[in-house]
């Protein structure tokens, strides 16, 4: 085997364990003695290596499919603990359980093979079909990740608000920002709110404002929106299945234009149908694209504020390492809210990571698939051209040629990857539950 050979096998195998292994080594910064915390980064890098062993499976069922020659298909790197061969391909175990890989015979013209095995070779098959085998593994991100979203749906359920009072604030917040923040009551010398102060309780429904009924929390909200601060408003509440009336004084917050009342809402889960929940996860499918596109787009300009102090309002605040979504994983199933809610984000998490895998593994770079991909669309393009003009099919790229280019992508993707890391470690961002 060449040494250009050897760097782009190891360059294919060691892209998603670099990234496992980071998490794993960031355990002992991020996890203290919290055992909840522990389960959702345990929760987090199960996900990870079953995401990237399904990965490997979608290059393994279409390489077989097309009768491509596959040797190995092993979960995990290093030593061999345990394998069997079935047929000509061997499956098993090695010690470092970080990722997984597949070795198809003749990946590039620079792989060496029995003369007898090059028919079957992967360099040696259509230009369509190379295309399927390349795309497979981000195909199957993109599955995961909509199985996900529609596990979600039909059987969690989507999160909506009701009318019911779950908890009664105890003051006006005196801004924008207390309010949104994870404990707005934390100063002094602050005003109760109207909800404590006029009697409003905790599992109270509230059913008419200002005369007005009233039957989910958005509208709630919008009939305080349309009433004003300081003025007496009737209310209407349902308590242990009587109607109680109250009379309250709706309060103000500097710059935030609804009158403040002082409750939080009730959230119910309800399940949807298939077809409503298949409509739901794609529909969320799209919206992630979106925002994964351009949170790639918006790793150049993060970069000089990975370690600022205002990371989270920067364009850094919106973009991650794997151990920074492994550390929200935990915050979520550390967090004193109900299942459900640790269900949903949880699920989102883990699917959301997986597009934005399958969209970053298609960037026409090497050493990734998408740069595999470019280059076998490459020679297609220039086998056509080639055909209009008589001339005979140049054939394959000489992939020892792009070896320096993959040396240099992979040591800037193992540098931005490594920053990631430092960045979500030593100035990590929180987020509220």
């Amino acid at each position: 085997m060449g040494e250009g050979n050897r760097w782009l096998a190891f360059l294919a195998r060691v892209r998603v364990p670099l990234l496992v292994i980071a998490v794993v080594a960031a355990l002992v910064v991020l996890t203290g003695d919290h055992y909840a915390f522990l389960l959702g980064i345990a929760i987090f890098v199960l996900a990870l290596l079953i995401s990237v062993m399904l990965h490997e499976l979608g290059h393994f069922l279409t390489a077989k499919k097309f009768g491509m020659r596959v040797t190995q298909f092993f979960l995990g790197f290093g030593t061999t603990l345990w394998s069997f061969f079935r047929g000509e391909t061997e499956y098993g175990i090695k010690a470092l359980w970080l990722g997984g890989f597949v070795k198809i015979s003749g990946m590039t013209s620079m792989d060496e093979i029995d003369v007898a095995d090059e028919p079957r070779s992967f360099r040696n098959q259509p230009g369509w079909q190379r295309i399927i085998v390349l795309s497979a593994g981000s195909f199957m991100h993109f599955v995961l990740a909509l199985f996900l979203l529609f596990v979600l749906a039909v059987g969690i359920g989507m999160a909506a608000e009701t009318n019911t009072v779950s908890a009664v604030t105890t003051c006006v917040p005196p801004s924008v920002t207390a309010l949104n923040s994870a404990n707005p009551c934390s100063g002094s010398h602050l005003t109760k709110s109207p909800a404590s102060t006029f009697g409003v309780r905790t599992g109270d429904k509230i059913i008419s404002v200002d005369g007005k009924p009233v039957g989910s929390f958005a509208q709630l909200r919008a009939q305080l929106a349309s009433t004003k601060a300081g003025v007496p408003v009737p209310l209407v509440v349902v308590r242990d299945g009587h109607q109680v009336h109250l009379t309250v004084r709706l309060a103000s917050i500097p710059h935030y234009s609804v009158p403040y009342l002082g409750v939080e809402a009730a959230t119910v889960y309800q399940r949807e149908g298939i077809i409503s929940s298949a409509g739901f996860a794609f529909s969320q499918f799209g919206d992630t694209i979106t925002s994964s596109v351009s949170a790639i787009g918006k790793l150049p300009a993060a970069i000089p504020d990975l370690f600022a102090k205002n990371r989270a309002a920067t364009p850094a605040g919106d973009v991650s390492s794997v151990v920074g979504v492994g550390d929200v994983t935990g915050d979520v199933v550390a967090a004193a809210i109900p299942w459900q809610a640790k269900a949903t984000l949880v699920l989102y998490l883990i699917a959301s990571l997986n597009i934005f895998v399958g969209l970053f593994n298609l960037l026409p770079l090497l050493p990734l698939d998408g740069g595999h991909l470019a280059v076998v669309i490459y020679e297609r393009i220039r086998a056509w051209f080639a055909r209009l003009l008589g001339r005979p099919d140049p054939g394959l790229v000489d992939i020892q040629k792009l070896v320096p280019v993959s040396l240099l992508v992979f040591a800037v993707l193992v540098g931005l990857g490594t920053l990631l890391i430092a960045a979500d470690i030593f100035n990590p961002v929180h987020i509220q539950v």
